[in-house]
């Protein structure tokens, strides 16, 4: 089958599976990505997909109703972010039941420039896979957005330290992520960035502790310092 951008939801669905690879399926589940729905076909393969059919917010819509991984997957890619609505955002992020689909979106969502209105809602979500997604969103920013004023990042920093104590894994790591990346922006949000990873490295909580030494070890590597012109 030829894909195109004519393609349906069917149509592309139907050239997933006959692409998928059970042999791939263990090797995800190693990293921990949820597999119960999964074809088996690496996110090399669905950017090769997704250049084909380009960009269609309705056919998004349905691939993502599927509820495989590799449609989901495929439909943030193909997503319009220009059309993508609020509440078609949330919807998704309540469906999002792991870490990989959570970071695709995350691009999607702040692309959609949804992150004033989702960071603190989805940060206040109990819901591991949610909250990772403001975090996983904060991360992003730090690096496409770039025409955005270092204080709209910087005012991030609050947020991360209030969740910084929450040892979930996958939370964890995406407020690690958020943190690194906004110290790792410039020189102007390095320091704001390194101060509170110090002070996290300082904590008696076990989460907030790991997160800081881990950022502090990249925020002070010769390589980054280098970067930044910092060395």
């Amino acid at each position: 089958m030829t894909l195109g951008p004519a393609s349906t939801a069917d149509e592309i669905l139907g050239h997933l599976r006959s692409l998928g690879s059970k042999d791939n399926l263990a090797g995800m589940a190693r990293f921990g990505i949820v597999t119960e729905t999964a074809l088996g076909l690496s996110n090399i393969e669905l950017h090769k997909v997704s250049r084909l059919i380009k960009i269609d917010h309705r056919r998004a819509l349905a691939l993502w109703q599927t509820g495989i991984r590799e449609a989901r997957i495929l439909a943030a890619f193909t997503a319009d972010p220009k059309a993508l609505t609020l509440d078609e955002a949330r919807n998704w992020a309540e469906d999002c039941n792991s870490w990989e689909v959570v970071d695709t979106v995350a691009d999607l969502f702040i692309a959609a420039r949804f992150e004033q209105e989702l960071i603190p809602e989805f940060a206040a979500d109990e819901r591991e896979f949610v909250r990772r997604i403001a975090f996983a969103m904060i991360a992003v920013a730090a690096v496409h957005l770039k025409k955005e004023p270092d204080a709209t990042l910087l005012a991030w920093l609050p947020l991360i330290e209030r969740h910084a104590e929450d040892e979930r894994n996958f939370v964890k790591k995406a407020v690690n992520w958020a943190l690194r990346q906004i110290g790792k922006r410039n020189a102007a949000c390095h320091g704001p960035a390194l101060a509170l990873a110090e002070k996290l490295a300082n904590s008696s909580n076990r989460a907030a502790r790991w997160t800081g030494k881990d950022a502090v070890r990249e925020l002070t590597s010769e390589k980054v310092l280098a970067r930044l012109g910092l060395d």
